[in-house]
């Protein structure tokens, strides 16, 4: 037989398909190797997660028999004038944290985005230093700083012939004072965020702004502002998040107080766990979280372009 007759018949070997139990094992192969991270997210994310779901609508102290009561711990929760005064304080915290961080974090972005600002390094690092201190150091710090009798602000504030304020014992100055806390630990967070979404903006749009004879200002309000909504809306989601979950800043440095004062809504279901009231702990849990959820929508709404 000549090379030609042959050619066609070696061809038609290589296409024949493989064996089963060679195609099974292909088949399987990229299974195999995402199967440890199934295993690890059933064990330890989804099964808590249906657990606490259960365990929501039962009353259970951590021991005995688990006895079901429906949607009684939902309807206490709902009834009772602590968790709104808990989720009324999360929302005072947000307000006050959240706007501030959005426009303060944007500014700073921006000036750090500028090429011709020096020590860009040194800025980005001082910046992003608190978000790396440990909490829990920040807090004790914050106790040393705003005490009323031996803190240094009050101490500044006797100098220049201010009267002293009452920072953590105040029902009016706490909220604030731990919302400092919180942005002092968190704006290196978002300026990096928000940073990222300013550099992934192409240069050539602000060129085109400039040749156009758009001003600065015309470009921010037209160009940049547009271009990193997307940034925006993310930060608003997971500052929300964190505002509502707030349980250290509190819990180290007011222990929720005065009076209730700067008790959030993650202290409060804290409270929960620690009585050991864990059924309505759970069920406070699935409250936030439905909250939160619904508040990042209507950010994700507010926030999103008209041609989304």
């Amino acid at each position: 037989m000549t090379p030609t007759t042959l050619a066609p018949a070696r061809r038609a070997e290589r296409t024949d398909p493989a064996p089963p139990r060679t195609r099974r094992r292909l088949f399987l192969t990229p299974y195999l190797f995402v199967a440890p991270f199934y295993v690890v997210f059933a064990a330890f994310g989804l099964y808590p997660l249906v657990f606490a779901l259960q365990l929501s609508f039962t009353n259970w102290k951590g021991a005995g028999e688990a006895r079901f009561i429906g949607l009684g711990n939902y309807t206490y929760l709902l009834t009772s004038p602590e968790f709104w005064s808990s989720l009324g304080n999360s929302a005072v915290m947000w307000l006050l944290v959240v706007p501030v961080q959005i426009v303060g974090g944007l500014a700073a972005a921006v000036l750090l985005a500028n090429a011709r600002l020096r020590l860009r390094g040194a800025f980005r690092v001082a910046f992003i230093a608190p978000f790396v201190t440990p909490l829990v150091a920040m807090a004790q710090v914050w106790i040393v700083v705003f005490d009323s009798d031996y803190g240094l602000v009050n101490h500044l504030f006797q100098l220049v012939g201010l009267p002293q304020i009452d920072w953590l014992t105040s029902t009016v100055w706490a909220k604030p004072t731990l919302a400092l806390l919180f942005l002092w630990k968190t704006t290196g967070f978002a300026i990096i965020i928000l940073l990222a979404g300013l550099q992934a903006v192409p240069s050539d749009v602000y060129e085109a702004a400039s040749l156009d004879g758009a001003s600065r200002r015309r470009q921010f309000w037209s160009l940049t502002l547009p271009l990193v909504r997307r940034s925006i809306a993310f930060l608003v989601v997971v500052q929300t998040l964190a505002v509502f979950q707030m349980f250290a800043e509190p819990f180290v440095v007011t222990k929720g107080g005065p009076y209730g004062s700067t008790t959030t809504g993650g202290l409060y279901l804290y409270n929960h766990i620690t009585s050991s009231d864990l059924g309505t702990g759970a069920a406070n849990s699935f409250l936030l979280v439905l909250l939160v959820f619904a508040l990042s929508l209507v950010s994700v709404r507010l926030l999103r372009s008209r041609d989304e």
